[in-house]
């Protein structure tokens, strides 16, 4: 049985627990607000780019980019897990990672290479050792989800699409629904398609839009564009949920302390009242034997 000493350094390390996951929940509650904003501002605008650029190629037949264009077959496929640079997050970078290596599991089959771009600490040391060699590219998030970054990995895969390398690419990240709910997910980023042209296939409406100079150079802006917003929204996706899952995780983990802490005061409160009997105890015998 541990002595008083023992369980009341356990309270005093639980304590000090306690304070540090009550604050990390207070930092990531102030975090997700501002992350939350800007995930709904961003929504509206990713769609509408989208729209627009599946309106403009629908509307004009003789203009074509190579990011719209959908290969025959795909046998060289790019895959991007997205997710957080740190822990503590309860299974929120699991089920992403867990998410990627399951789709490469169902497509591997037909292929004949798979590419990775892990965005994310946690992506990297997941992926690091199960596929290192066919990992291009690994790079930490950072503090602050940055529009550069996202429109340089944007770049980097609209390349590779367009030299052939790549035949189709995914990718994996959670969707922030509620604060109580991520939702990973798998979103095809290239060739890019648009919601409103999957629901509108078979219908031949003229552009609703004047485009000037010609609608080939309007294309060449917007199909990198759109695939640049999509990749950023993605980030911010996650960052929100980051924020929303660390939160929920150190609000448990706080709870846990208080309930760990309230049964080791009882337990130092039991052991003090069986030393201070059994002290009462020894003094009475004591007492007794003198007598006799």
């Amino acid at each position: 049985m541990p002595s008083l000493k023992d369980i009341q350094r356990r309270i005093t390390s639980v304590e000090s627990t306690q304070k540090i996951t009550s604050a990390m929940k207070m930092v990531s509650a102030a975090k997700l607000r501002r992350a939350q904003q800007a995930v709904e501002a961003a929504r509206p605008y990713a769609r509408h780019m989208r729209d627009t650029l599946a309106s403009v190629a629908a509307g004009e037949t003789d203009a074509e980019n190579p990011l719209l264009l959908a290969r025959e077959s795909v046998k060289r496929l790019g895959v991007v897990v997205v997710t957080s640079d740190r822990g503590l997050a309860g299974a929120f970078n699991t089920q992403v990672n867990k998410l990627a290596a399951q789709t490469l599991a169902e497509r591997e089959a037909g292929l004949e290479s798979v590419t990775l771009y892990l965005l994310g600490r946690k992506a990297g040391d997941y992926f690091k050792r199960r596929r290192p060699d066919q990992i291009a590219l690994s790079e930490v998030i950072g503090s602050k989800v940055g529009y550069a970054q996202a429109a340089a990995v944007a770049r980097q895969l609209a390349t590779a699409y367009v030299n052939g390398e790549l035949d189709e690419v995914v990718i994996v990240f959670n969707e922030f629904v509620t604060t109580l709910n991520q939702r990973p997910g798998v979103q095809q980023l290239l060739p890019i398609v648009s919601e409103a042209a999957e629901s509108e296939e078979g219908e031949e409406e003229a552009s609703p839009y004047t485009i000037e100079p010609d609608a080939q150079q309007l294309l060449a802006t917007l199909a990198p564009k759109t695939l640049e917003v999509s990749v950023f929204q993605a980030l911010l996706e996650n960052q929100a949920g980051e924020h929303a899952a660390r939160m929920t995780a150190m609000e448990n983990a706080t709870r846990n302390s208080e309930e760990l802490i309230d049964s080791l005061t009882l337990q130092f409160n039991r052991a003090r009242q069986a030393a201070i009997t059994r002290e009462l105890v020894e003094i009475v015998t004591g007492a007794q034997a003198l007598e006799g």
